[in-house]
């Protein structure tokens, strides 16, 4: 079957192509560099035609809180509008666990935005929600650094190595459309500080952690359930150890 990528060219969307492909399904990367825009529509029709499945691994270019809620509100009004058109039968999108439950983020209030306008869209849809990446440990640690020290909140964390969302969002992208959501996760559970004194251990990074409960995620103070599922979710298969010598394997 044809399935179109928004944000193909992207971490998460060239992980799910190559899945897609390998199980011989043809597949179109779009984002704004092969021309097709989400946000303005432009290349939109053009991209969809034939398409049976719409995969929107999207991200805005700014975390503003008005620029990232005008983006996700233009660029899922003009996808969904394309998809009626062009009769595509299923809408996956990648969300983001435990958006709720932050409502002083205006990046997650911007991605429920997103998640209520598939909801009633009219196009069959699945949501995958995520917790974090593994790729993203680094840029927390930087986030949290003052001096040599990196101050991380010791809230609840189930980071998801890439590879793995991208298993399940391919999964999904040639499944049945749930029209319902459902969450993913890392499978270990543990404080965020915990996960970041790890990674810098590994990567061999002398910065402190000081383990801080008040500690803010990206602007959002946070607890054991805010970042990860409540309820059930799928795990992916690698832990920290193991996606990190995976992937410093494959830097040789």
């Amino acid at each position: 079957m044809k399935i179109v990528i928004i944000g193909g060219s992207g971490l998460i969307g060239t992980k799910v192509a190559g899945r897609l492909r390998a199980q011989g399904h043809t597949v179109l990367q779009a984002s704004p560099q092969s021309g097709v825009n989400s946000v303005t529509g432009e290349g939109l029709a053009q991209a969809l035609s034939g398409a049976e499945v719409v995969v929107d691994v999207t991200n805005s270019p700014s975390w503003e809180d008005s620029a990232v809620l005008a983006f996700f509100e233009s660029s899922t009004r003009n996808l969904l509008k394309a998809e009626q058109e062009a009769g595509v039968r299923q809408h996956v999108a990648l969300s983001i666990v435990g958006i709720e439950r932050s409502p002083e983020n205006g990046y997650f209030r911007a991605k429920l935005a997103q998640e209520s306008l598939i909801k009633s869209g009219g196009v069959p849809h699945t949501i995958v929600r995520s917790t974090q990446f593994l790729e993203f440990l680094s840029g927390i640690a930087d986030a949290g650094t003052e001096k040599n020290a990196v101050r991380v909140s010791t809230g609840a964390f189930q980071p998801i190595a890439a590879d793995d969302v991208a298993k399940f969002i391919a999964e999904a992208a040639v499944s049945t459309a749930l029209n319902d959501t459902f969450e993913i996760a890392g499978p270990e559970k543990a404080a965020m500080s915990e996960f970041i004194r790890r990674y810098l251990a590994l990567t061999k990074d002398d910065r402190e952690v000081v383990a801080d409960p008040a500690a803010k995620y990206f602007g959002s103070a946070i607890d054991d359930q805010s970042l990860v599922p409540i309820g059930a979710a799928r795990l992916g298969s690698l832990n920290l150890d193991e996606w990190f010598t995976m992937r410093s394997e494959a830097a040789k």
